[in-house]
C-alpha cells in the first residue's frame, strides 16, 4: 500500500526582535546576522533605530567590518549605503569620523557617495580633516573626494583642518588641489582659522603656499589683526620671507 509522506514542513522563521538586531550591530555580532535567512537579513536592511539609522549606520560607527559586509552582501543599493540618519549622517560620514579605514573602503568600493553632504553641509572629507585622520583622507581624495566643497558656515575641509592644526594633512589638501584663500560666511580663510586657533605650524604652511595675509573678514579684521601678540612677529617673519622669496 502506498502512502503518500508529507515533506518536512521547514521550521518556521524565528523573529528576531529588533532591539536584539541593534545589540548585535553595535557589539558586532556576526553570529545573529549570519544565523538570518536572506530575506530576514533584507528586511532588517530597512529598520531604524530611535535616531533614524539603520542597522548599518550601527555597525559602521562601531567599527565592525564583518557585520558591514554581511549586511552589503544582501544589498549594497544606494538607498542602502548612502542612507541618512536624523541628522542626514551617511554611513560613509561616521566611518570617515572614526577613522575605520577598512570600513571606508569597504563603502566607497560598495559604491558610497564620497561626496554626499549631511544636514550641517558637511562631507566625509570635512570629518577626516577635523579629526587629523590623514589616512582617511587619502582614501577619500583617491575615490575623487571633491577638496572645495563648503559646510553650511562655509567651511571647506581645509578651514576644518586648519582649525584643528593637522598640518601633515593640511599639506595633503593644498597638494591635492584645495582652495588656499578659500572663505567661509564670516569672510575668514583657512590661514585666519590657523590663526585664531593658535597652530603656528600649519599658519606657516598656509603662507609658504602663499595664502593671503592681508585679507579682511567681514568684521574688517586681516589675519594679522586676528593675531595674538606674541604669534604677529612669527606671521610677519614668515610673510617677508615669501615676499623676498
Amino acid at each position: 500500500m502506498n502512502m503518500d509522506i508529507d515533506p518536512p514542513k521547514e521550521a518556521a522563521e524565528q523573529p528576531i526582535k529588533e532591539k536584539d538586531l541593534f545589540k548585535a550591530a553595535e557589539t558586532g555580532d556576526s553570529s545573529t546576522f549570519k544565523s538570518l535567512s536572506q530575506q530576514q537579513l533584507s528586511k532588517s536592511l530597512a529598520l531604524r533605530n530611535e535616531d533614524g539609522r539603520s542597522l548599518l549606520h550601527v555597525a559602521v560607527s562601531s567599527g565592525h567590518h564583518e557585520v558591514v559586509n554581511i549586511l552589503l552582501d544582501v544589498d549594497d543599493s544606494a538607498s542602502v549605503i548612502n542612507a541618512a540618519d536624523e541628522e542626514g549622517w551617511a554611513p560613509i560620514h561616521s566611518a570617515a569620523s572614526i577613522g575605520n579605514a577598512e570600513i571606508v573602503e569597504i563603502l566607497l568600493n560598495k559604491g558610497a557617495n564620497v561626496d554626499l553632504k549631511n544636514d550641517g553641509g558637511r562631507t566625509a572629507l570635512h570629518y577626516a580633516a577635523s579629526k587629523g585622520r590623514l589616512n582617511i583622507a587619502e582614501i577619500l581624495i583617491s575615490h575623487g573626494a571633491k577638496l572645495n566643497l563648503k559646510d553650511k558656515v562655509g567651511c571647506t575641509p581645509l578651514h576644518r583642518g586648519a582649525s584643528t592644526g593637522n598640518s601633515q594633512l593640511c599639506e595633503l589638501l593644498i597638494e591635492e588641489g584645495a582652495e588656499v584663500d578659500a572663505t567661509d560666511k564670516a569672510g575668514q580663510t583657512p590661514l585666519m582659522s590657523a590663526v585664531i586657533c593658535h597652530n603656528k605650524e600649519v599658519a606657516l604652511l598656509l603662507i609658504r603656499h602663499g595664502a593671503d595675509v592681508d585679507v579682511e573678514d567681514k568684521e574688517g579684521y586681516t589675519v594679522l589683526g586676528r593675531a595674538s601678540n606674541d604669534f604677529r612677529p612669527i606671521l610677519i617673519d614668515a610673510a617677508k620671507a615669501m615676499l623676498e622669496g
